[in-house]
């Protein structure tokens, strides 16, 4: 099945533009603030796959001094219109050259590589990022877990309205539904496993420091489904092995 980039369409981003954190999303969010207090030490960020600008603006929230990637220009053109003081640029695939190497202490990216098919691609492009980073800076990726699409969550359906999910094996399209968004047309993704991340990183010649997989709690905000005893999303946290 040929996989497309379903991001590179107005009317996509033009939901996207109005989606903060909101349920299942919050979760994807809710540690980072401690998680990048705790590896990262400096405040040069690269948002890579930035989408609307949602975690650009976030982490310039936090203090960091952020600019924003992404090869969907419909999706910079919103970032740009949300956001008319924020760093954004609209970049090619693969193509980081824009962005100075051993600059960075920090290049993050939020569900960016549930959209990257092909392990080799992926592979170099977490090699571009290394790159960019100094020598004590870090990657930090935030994506889905497989579960993600076999189980139904405050903010998506996915086993009951995507059921070719159930069958689905490493590398192949998989599907979601999202609830927060007027545009309910199924988004798709490629489902990675966490041993494929973990080859991914040796590839690229990271050294995976931690992982975590977030759990909703009883004071979260939010009403969750599955989201107390499965975890939706897993967040990696590597360094360049080169350092």
């Amino acid at each position: 099945m040929t996989f497309s980039n379903v991001y590179a369409d107005g009317q996509r981003a033009e939901s996207y533009a109005r989606l903060e954190f909101p349920g299942t999303y919050y979760l994807a969010y809710r540690d980072l603030p401690a998680i990048l207090a705790e590896h990262v030490h400096g405040k040069a960020a690269i948002d890579f796959g930035c989408g609307t600008g949602r975690s650009t603006r976030f982490l310039r929230q936090l203090g960091f001094d952020t600019v924003g990637v992404d090869i969907s220009a419909e999706m910079i053109a919103m970032a740009r219109r949300l956001d008319p003081d924020g760093a954004y640029a609209l970049i090619d695939d693969g193509d980081l050259s824009g962005l100075d190497r051993h600059a960075y202490d920090l290049a993050l990216a939020v569900f960016t590589f549930d959209n990257i098919p092909g392990e080799d691609h992926r592979v170099r492009l977490l090699g571009e990022l290394r790159d960019r980073l100094k020598s004590d800076g870090v990657i930090v990726l935030v994506d889905s877990t497989p579960e993600l699409y076999l189980n139904e969550w405050a903010s998506f359906s996915t086993a009951a309205s995507c059921p070719s999910n159930l069958t689905a094996k490493a590398g192949d399209v998989v599907y979601t539904v999202m609830l927060d968004v007027e545009d309910r047309r199924p988004v798709e993704d490629i489902l990675w496993l966490d041993e494929d991340y973990r080859t991914a990183f040796d590839r690229a010649r990271l050294r995976l420091i931690e992982t975590y997989r977030p759990l909703g709690r009883r004071d979260d905000p939010h009403r969750w489904v599955n989201e107390t005893r499965i975890a939706p999303w897993v967040i990696y946290v590597a360094r360049s092995r080169l350092a």
